[in-house]
This record gives structure tokens, sequence and C-alpha cells, in this order.
């Protein structure tokens, strides 16, 4: 088998055999992997047009839920992947963090969404006047670059190394060309076989080299972003590549590091933290079978402990069961082939010329339901280097492989100088229980680690340990580590985006930023502003209140009723030498008395008042002070809509409170869910018999089987269900899922195409009840009638749905907006 390769909207294969890949477990050939005859420059070129302009057109709403969508989709399918990770040499538990982790960025990813405003590019920071005016000002945005995301990634992880990048420059609005490494690029190559056939990417947003190849950087251009997971050896080759230089390419590197675990002082054998250590360097030494960039290379222990983590190590170690993968008994799998086997016991000699190997060996071993000489099997191999800075192999070689060196410290300051030899790690870790510790230990060694985990009894419970990055987190490290970060929530997504500065007038970079800036002209409204839907809302739209005048008696009652008796606001005798003239008005008071102006009291869009995210007070008002506000739109941030919620938005309204003499006191944001616009037509007795009215005999349906009779004697016989005249069934949607099924009336999704109908109306449909469409046309808008009738003298009452269980009446008025607009979508009334 040669792997093929996914460029250019298609699936090719290089020329030759290339690199072979081979089953960890039993040695067999897989097949080879090549991108000889590939034309790469055109692969980089297409994902930077072709599927760059589709995804820099998408705001990071839609991109996020692209995002979303996509790891619903894969995470349905995961069972496939697992079967093949176990040819990589991976158990069941390695396989999840590669399979589910990748998955997981992807959903950890999407959720940033809800940073990000609805728009293809991001506003980053607050405003910046630059005059004594507020007449001319800056603002930074940030766009998505024009170039492709070029990942080189390691053997170790074939899609967390994968979907990690591309996770973050997909949510940035930048295409990927992803070239694996080739020992595992079969795994790789089956998850984007997947993501190709859902569809759900633009085309162009995803491209796959299935091989080994030395050009790539050849053609990479400044608007191109390069990263690479791997030996650091490699990556100081890959970032020496003088087109990165010409270019001035962005360049991120990942690379094996000889992280390190402390110990602390306090952890003696019997705590928790001690037995927390104990459990954490196992786990690194064995999960990946050690193949993982972030395992701990380095076990730093206080001097008069090292036996006792040496025989705790050992009593741990003994207990992993080594072979095939695919068995449950088995803990620890097969390193990724024989060269790699060899190329660890190489290391392990080197480092064994000044330490000493204290458990496992370096011969063949037996493997539980393996060929242990076959596959690429390795013992566990902890040393023990008694001369740590003396003798300095143990921090400049790695072994990458279930390998690790117990060393000595005297105190914390040794600690912390043995943690910074490893010369930049991506992540060290200790465990203690006293904070004093922790604290003298993070400050530091954080100039040489990306990342610090503390380890105590408080957390061990929900602790993701020292080796999982988190999408969220800074990935990456200093020196050794290569320099670079991934991930970090938005700090990643940033990585793949152009800062620019916009400068000029408020009024204009409010219209480029789509953010509201002080002093811009205001939009006036024919409405008030809280009478506009979620879409019909933009930045700049504003309404000026009326006056009102505050009394004494006002400020005395606020006092009152909040129990608030600060002296500005009841004792007048104490102000002087204060900043106070008069009784002052509560400052809370001016913003309760801000929202009595500018609320909208009608039932409207509004659905809720969501929160206030920051308010200053400027200057008092005092008794008699009469104020007015101005209140404008600043913002609009997309959300989701949860449960029995009907889809809305935040709007941000920038509220500025003034006096009499049209000084500004205070300001504040304040955030408001506002409804969207329901896409679906109205329905009620008038429209639904407009409609009719256009539904011809021979009318033929867009999709399904009914023709127009049956669809009129359906949509009647689901009203006479809604009133209760029929409900002689019982609901079909298993209990489990009922809640959730429920919950889609109140989005505003359309019903499915060509979905199975439930048993029930598959017995009504089975048979015409009238004589013809204009007799089944009657029935329904006297069904209607009923059905209006009934929730009138009934208005507390629920009735029975097939699907989506019990309904009140405005959910049956929901279900009937979605259900009628569905038919008459379907037979081109609408």
């Amino acid at each position: 088998m040669i792997l093929q390769s996914y460029i250019n909207g298609q699936w090719t294969q290089g020329t030759g055999n290339g690199t072979p890949m081979f089953d960890a477990v039993t040695g067999e050939t897989i097949g080879f992997a090549t991108t000889a005859g590939l034309d790469i420059p055109a692969a980089l070129e297409y994902g930077r047009t072709k599927g760059g302009e589709q995804l820099r057109k998408m705001t990071f709403q839609e991109r996020g839920n692209m995002l979303k969508k996509l790891a619903l989709y894969l995470t349905k399918r995961k069972e496939e992947f697992y079967e093949i990770s176990y040819k990589t040499g991976a158990t069941r538990v390695d396989s999840w963090i590669d399979i589910e982790g990748g998955f997981g960025n992807l959903f950890a990813n999407a959720s940033l969404r809800k940073l990000f405003p609805n728009q293809p590019f991001h506003v980053e920071g607050d405003p910046i006047d630059l005059s004594r005016g507020g007449r001319f000002m800056a603002h930074h945005i940030l766009v998505p670059k024009r170039g492709v995301a070029v990942h080189i990634n390691a053997f170790n992880f074939p899609v967390w190394g994968m979907l990690e990048k591309c996770a973050v420059n997909w949510m940035a609005g930048m295409a990927a060309v992803v070239l694996p490494a080739p020992q595992t690029a079969y795994l790789t190559e089956a998850v984007v076989r997947v993501i190709i056939d859902s569809g759900i990417l633009p085309e162009g947003a995803l491209q796959l080299l299935s091989g080994m190849t030395k050009s790539i950087l050849d053609t990479v251009e400044s608007q191109d972003v390069v990263t690479f997971t791997g030996s650091a050896h490699t990556g100081r080759i890959l970032k020496a590549h003088p087109r990165l230089t010409q270019e001035a390419v962005p360049f991120t590197m990942e690379a094996d590091s000889l992280n390190c675990s402390v110990l602390g002082e306090d952890a003696v054998p019997g705590t928790p933290e001690f037995d927390l250590f104990i459990k954490e360097v196992r786990k690194e030494m064995t999960v990946k079978t050690g193949q993982k960039c972030t395992a701990i290379r380095r076990i730093v222990v206080p001097e008069n402990l090292v036996e006792d983590v040496q025989i705790a190590l050992r009593n741990q170690l003994s207990k992993v069961t080594i072979g095939d993968p695919r068995l449950k008994e088995v803990r620890m799998g097969a390193l990724i082939n024989q060269t790699q086997v060899q190329s660890v016991k190489d290391q392990v000699s080197k480092l064994a010329k000044t330490a000493d190997i204290v458990y496992g060996t370096l011969d063949t071993i037996e493997a539980v339901g393996a060929d242990g000489e076959k596959g690429a099997f390795l013992s566990p191999i902890l040393l023990r280097e008694n001369n740590p800075f003396k003798n300095t192999s143990v921090h400049e070689i790695e072994a990458f492989g279930p390998v690790s060196t117990i060393m000595p410290y005297k105190n914390m300051d040794e600690a912390i100088q043995l943690a910074q030899m490893g010369k930049g790690s991506l992540v060290s870790s200790i465990f203690t229980n006293d904070d004093t510790i922790a604290r003298k230990y993070v400050v530091g060694a954080a100039s040489h680690h990306g990342r610090i985990l503390v380890g105590n009894r408080d957390m061990a419970k929900q602790s993701t340990g020292h080796g999982s990055p988190l999408p969220l987190l800074v990935h990456g490290g200093p020196g050794r580590a290569g320099g670079g970060e991934e991930m970090g929530g938005m700090r990643g997504i940033k990585h793949y985006m152009q800062r620019c500065a916009i400068q000029g007038s408020p009024t204009t970079l409010t219209e480029v930023t789509g953010i509201y800036q002080a002093n811009a002209n205001y939009k006036e409204t024919d409405k008030h502003p809280f009478a506009y839907h979620w879409e019909d809302i933009e930045a700049g739209m504003s309404i000026k209140t009326h006056k009102r005048t505050v009394t004494d008696t006002d400020i005395i009652n606020f006092g009152n009723l909040t129990w608030d008796h600060f002296y500005a606001h009841t004792d007048i005798t104490s102000l002087d030498g204060s900043i106070f003239e008069k009784r002052t008005a509560h400052g809370y008071f001016i913003i309760s008395a801000a929202a009595g102006l500018f609320v909208y009291p009608n039932k409207g869009p509004v659905a809720a008042n969501y929160g206030l995210e920051e308010c200053r007070f400027l200057r008092p008002i005092y008794h008699n002070d009469t104020i007015y506000v101005r209140l404008t739109c600043r913002e609009k941030v997309d959300r989701d809509s949860r449960g029995k919620e009907l889809p809305s938005g935040i709007v941000k309204w920038f509220v500025e409170v003034f006096d009499q003499e049209d000084e500004l006191v205070a300001v504040a944001t304040i955030l408001t869910m506002v409804q969207k616009k329901n896409p679906f037509a109205t329905i009620n007795k008038n429209t639904i018999q407009n409609y009719l009215g256009k539904l011809m005999e021979d009318a033929k349906p867009a999709w399904g089987t009914m023709n127009a009779q049956q669809m009129v004697e359906h949509l009647e016989y689901s009203l006479r269900v809604a009133s209760g005249e029929i409900q002689d069934f019982e609901i079909e949607t298993p209990e489990k899922i009922l809640e959730k099924v429920h919950e889609t009336l109140y989005n505003h999704n359309p019903m499915p195409r060509n979905y199975d109908a439930p048993k029930l109306l598959e017995k009504e449909l089975s048979n015409m009840r009238y004589e013809n469409l204009a007799e089944a046309k009657t029935k329904l808008l006297e069904a209607y009638d009923e059905f209006e009738a009934y929730f009138k003298e009934h208005p507390e009452a629920t009735t029975k749905n097939a699907v989506f269980g019990h309904l009140d009446k405005f959910e049956w008025d929901l279900m009937n907006t979605k259900h009628f607009n569905h038919h008459f979508e379907q037979f081109g009334l609408l």
C-alpha cells in the first residue's frame, strides 16, 4: 500500500515507495509513504487561495461552529481510529490522549468563538485617544493572514498533533497543509479522509502530504506560518532555512525537552504528595511508551529521599504489563518501530556511562500477546545519577522512550538549578503541600519552562497531570524546547493573524471595527433601540432620554432601601475635607435612575438584562441636580442558545449619564440579551388560508412522497393531536434524549427533510380521509380554530406529541410554525 496525499482538491499518490511504515506490535510492513512527484508549491498556493479565501470570509462564530460540528462528526467515528492506532503501539489509554484529545482541541477552540466579535476579524484591547479633543484615535485589529499554515508534525501524536494546530489556524481563518511524520502517517491519513468526506470544512482548508519531503519550505511566503514538532536537532535545521529568513516567515518550534518533576522536601513517604509524585512519574514513563514531548525525563528529589523514591518507582514499574496494546491487561505497548528502539538503547547507553540503571533491561523482553523480538518492545528504564551537577549528560541527552533518571538535591535552590540545567523545557512539575516551597520553585524555574504544574492533595482528583497540554494554555517552552508557543486560547489564534493599528476619527473607527468608539457620531433611531431585534441593531445606534431631577428624598429612600448609609449620602455635617459639597446621590442610584430613563417598558426583543461590564462615576450628583442619559449600542456579540431558550445575541450598550450642564457624570456598559428574528413565516389562520390558496391538486413535493392532499390532511391531523382530540398513542422518542429533542423546538433550525415519520403518522398517512383537496383544506382551517379554542379555554394545559413529548400552547405554536413552514416549503408555497 502506498499512502495517498490530499492536495489541490484530490487524493493523489506520490511516485516510488518512499518510507516504509511498520506495525509496531508485529513488525510487519503496513505500507509506504511518499510525496515524490507531487506539486507541493501548487498545494501551498491552493491553500492560500481556495481554502484561505473561504475561511477568511467566515466570522469567528461561523468558524467556531464549524469546528464544533467537525468535532461531533469525528467523535461519532472514533472507534475506527482506535483500531488503526493499535498499530502504532498505543494502548487504548494512549490512543484516547491522541484521538479524543485531538477532538477535544476542536471543541475547546470552538468555544473560543464566544470571546471574539461576530465578524471575520478581531478588535483587540481598548481604544487609544491620540488627541486631547478625542477626535483622533487608534484601535488595533487582527485580520487573518493571507497565507497557509504549514504544520510539520512528529510521529508520536498523529491525530492530536494535527488537530491541536489546525483547530487554531482554522479559528483564525487560515488554511493548513499538514506534513505528518511517515512512521504513523497512516493514522493521520485515515482521520483526514473522514474530515474531507464530511464536507464540513471549506475545500482547501486542509491538505495532507503523506511522506517525507525536503522542499516544503522552499516556496513559503511572508504571509505563511510554519510550525514544527519533533526533535530539537531537526527543528534547528528547519529554523535555519534561508527562505524563512528571506520572507520573514513566522516559525514556531515545539521540540522534545528534558522535562523534570521535583519532589518537595515536605513530601515524605506516607504523604499524599509522595504517592502522587510516584504515580505521576510512573505514568509519564509508560504512557505512549514514554514517547511524549512532555514526559518526565529527570526526577529531582531531596537527597534523603532518593532511596525511598527508587524503591517506590521500582515497585510501581514492576506492575506494568507490556505487550499487545489491544489486550486489556496490557498497560504499556510498543515503541513506534525497531529503529526507535535502537535509538533509545543507544541514548540509554550514553547515560549509563555515569548513571546507574536501577530498574529495567536493554535486553529483549517477553511481551504479553506478542513476539518480543518482532515487535518494538522495550522495558521501562529507570536510572540514578548521583552527581547531576558534575555529570551533565542527564541534562543533555534524551532517550525518547520509557526512560527517566533520578537525581538528588540538597535544598530548593539546587532543585531550581537542576531544573534550569535542562536548558529549557516544555513543562515541569513540583509535588508539595507547602505553598512557600511551591512559590519559590515556580518563581525560580518559570524562566526555563513553558508550563509548571504544582501537585498536591487538594487538586489531585481534578488534575490533568504533568504531561497533558491543554488547549487554553500555552504549549511550548524556551531554549531546547524550541522557544515557541502553541495553543494558549486566544493567544494561539492570534499567532495566525496580523495585528494592525488603525488610526482615524472615532466615527470612522466605529464603522471599521463595528464597535462604537467614544465621541463618534450617534445614529439616531426611529424607534427605541430595545424595540429592534438583534440582527437590526448596529454599533452607534443611539437615543437621548428625557430628564429626571434627583431629590433629597430619592437619596434618603435609596439609602434606606439598600442599607448603604455612607456619610456622603446621609450625614451632610461630615463633608468638610471631603470631595463632596452637598448631600450626594449614591453612584448605584445614578445607574439605577439611568436605567429607569432608558429602559423600554414594553415587551419586545430584549429578553433579559445580562449584566454590567464597567461602571465609572466621574462627578458627584447632588440633590436637585438633573440627569439624562445617552444610550448607544457599543457592540454585538453572538451566543449559542441553550435549552428552552429562543435564539438571542448579546448587545453591549454604552450608557452616558449627563447633568443639567451637559457634563458627563457617569459611564457604564450594560449587556442585554436580545432575541433574533424568527426566520420562519408567521403561522396563523389568515396566513394558512393564504398559503392554502396557492396549493393545487397536482402540486409536486420538492422532497418526500406525500401528495398535496396528504400533506394538508397530515397538518390537520397534527392540529387535532395538539388540541387533545387525539392522544391515544405513546411518545416514541426515547426518554434519555426526549429533553434534548424537546428543546429543538426553541431553536431556529428548520425541520430536517426526508425525516422518518413517527409510527403514529405513518398510520395516519396510509389513507386519505377526505374526498378531495378542497375538503381537506376546509377541515384543516376548522382544526386550527379548534386548536386555538381549546387552549383559550385551557390556557395551562399540555398535550402530547409523539416526537417532542408534552407541549403547552407556546410550544405548540413553536412546533406548528416549524411544521407548517416545513411542509409549505416542501410544496413550494413559501
